[in-house]
C-alpha cells in the first residue's frame, strides 16, 4: 500500500496509481484550468456530418472512457504532472447542434436526390445553418482565447472536424507561423461542402483561405478524397500529403516507419498544431465515426508519428481530436477507449514539449 501511494498528491488526494474517479474531468484529472498547463475544451457539436452522426456526443463519452486507463505513459512519464485540466462543457452547443441537424439532414437528403443549394426549399436551412456554425466559431475562439491569453495550452475535444476552426483562428492571431499536422482519411479542402460554409469537409480549406499563420498542412493517411481537392493540394503551396497509399507503398518497398516519421516532421515548421481525425486511423478503430475509410495508421504507428514531433524539438502549441463515434452499446464503445488513449497521448506529447518554467 505504501508503494502504491508513494505518489499521492497530499493536497488534492490524487492517486494516479488508484481506480480512475469520475469527477467530469477528462482522465478524472484534479487540476482546475487556472493551476493546468494544458486546458481541454469540448465542443459538442455534429451539424454538417454528411453520413453518420452521433460525435457530439464524444466528449461525455471520452470523458467517461479515459477514466479507465492507466495513467503512466512511457511515451511521455509524469508529463501530466504539468496539469491536464477540463473547461466547463456548454451545453447550449449541444442543443443547437440538435436543432440545426434536423435543417443539415433536410438539406443533405435534397441534394442526394439531385436537388441544389439553391432551390427555395433548402436556402432558409442553409442559412440557418452557416449562422449557427459562426456561432459556434464564436464560442470556441473566445473560449481559447481566453485560456491561451491565460499562458495555457489549449486542446479542443470534437464533435466533428468543423469544431476546431475557433482554436486555430485564435492560434492564428497570437503566432506568426505554425503548421498543421493532419492525420485524417479525408483532406477536408471542400469549399463550402454541400451549401455548408463551415463544414467538417471544408475545415483546411477554410484554414488556408482564412489564417495565413498556418505556412504549413502536412495530411497524413489521406485516402478518400476528391480530384478537385488533390488539385488544390498540390497547387496550393502550403499543403504536403503522404497519402495512405503512399505511406503503404514505402512500407512494400521496405523503408521504416521511424524513417517515413521523420520524412513527415521534416515539412513542419518548428511550431506544430495536430489534428487528428479518428478516422485518420484504420476502420477497427473508429467503426462509428462520422465516415469510417478501410486502410489508414495503426493505434502505435500514430502514437510514434506524435512522439516523433516532440522528440524533434519542435513544439506542439496545441491540437484537436475530433470525429470519435459515441456508440451507446457495450459491445461499440471501442471507439471511445480508442479516443480516450490518443487523447491522452496528444496531451502527454504536448506537454512534453513545453519550455521549461
Amino acid at each position: 500500500m505504501a508503494e502504491r501511494n508513494a505518489e499521492l498528491n497530499p493536497a488534492t488526494g490524487f492517486d494516479p496509481n488508484g481506480v480512475g474517479v469520475a469527477n467530469g474531468s477528462y482522465f478524472g484529472m484534479p487540476f482546475t484550468p487556472e493551476e493546468a498547463s494544458l486546458v481541454l475544451i469540448s465542443a459538442p457539436w455534429d451539424v454538417t456530418v454528411s453520413y453518420g452522426a452521433g460525435t457530439a456526443y464524444a466528449p461525455d463519452s471520452l470523458i467517461e472512457a479515459s477514466t479507465q486507463l492507466d495513467l503512466y505513459d512511457p511515451a511521455a512519464p509524469n508529463a501530466w504532472q504539468r496539469g491536464i485540466a477540463t473547461a466547463d462543457i456548454d451545453y447550449t452547443l449541444h442543443e443547437l447542434s440538435d436543432r440545426l441537424r434536423n435543417d443539415a439532414r433536410r438539406v443533405i437528403a435534397h441534394l442526394e436526390q439531385g436537388g441544389e443549394t439553391t432551390d427555395d426549399y433548402v436556402v432558409r436551412k442553409i442559412r440557418r445553418v452557416n449562422e449557427g456554425s459562426e456561432e459556434l466559431n464564436r464560442n470556441i475562439h473566445a473560449e481559447a482565447s481566453q485560456w491561451l491569453d491565460a499562458g495555457k495550452v489549449v486542446g479542443l475535444v470534437g464533435g466533428d472536424h468543423s469544431t476546431p476552426y475557433g482554436l486555430l483562428a485564435a492560434l492564428g492571431e497570437r503566432h506568426e507561423h505554425f503548421g498543421v499536422l493532419q492525420i485524417d482519411a479525408h483532406c477536408d479542402l471542400r469549399a463550402c461542402y454541400e451549401g455548408f460554409e463551415y463544414s467538417h469537409a471544408s475545415i483546411m480549406y477554410n484554414v488556408l483561405r482564412d489564417i495565413p499563420a498556418v505556412e504549413r498542412i502536412t495530411q497524413v493517411g489521406v485516402r478518400d478524397f476528391s480530384a478537385a481537392e488533390l488539385r488544390m493540394a498540390e497547387q496550393s503551396g502550403r499543403v504536403a500529403q503522404f497519402g495512405d497509399h503512399d505511406l503503404m507503398q514505402a512500407a512494400f518497398d521496405g523503408e521504416s516507419w521511424s524513417a517515413t516519421c521523420e520524412r513527415i516532421v521534416a515539412t513542419l515548421p518548428k511550431k506544430v498544431y495536430i489534428s487528428f481525425d479518428i478516422d485518420g486511423l484504420d476502420i477497427e478503430y473508429c467503426p462509428n465515426s462520422g465516415a469510417p475509410v478501410p486502410g489508414g495508421l495503426n493505434f502505435n504507428q500514430a502514437v510514434a508519428l506524435l512522439k516523433k514531433v516532440a522528440d524533434s524539438g519542435r513544439q506542439i502549441i496545441g491540437f484537436d481530436l475530433v470525429e470519435v463515434g459515441a456508440a451507446s452499446e457495450e459491445r461499440a464503445k471501442v471507439d471511445a477507449i480508442v479516443g480516450a488513449r490518443m487523447l491522452w497521448k496528444l496531451c502527454g506529447q504536448t506537454l512534453r514539449t513545453l519550455p521549461t518554467k
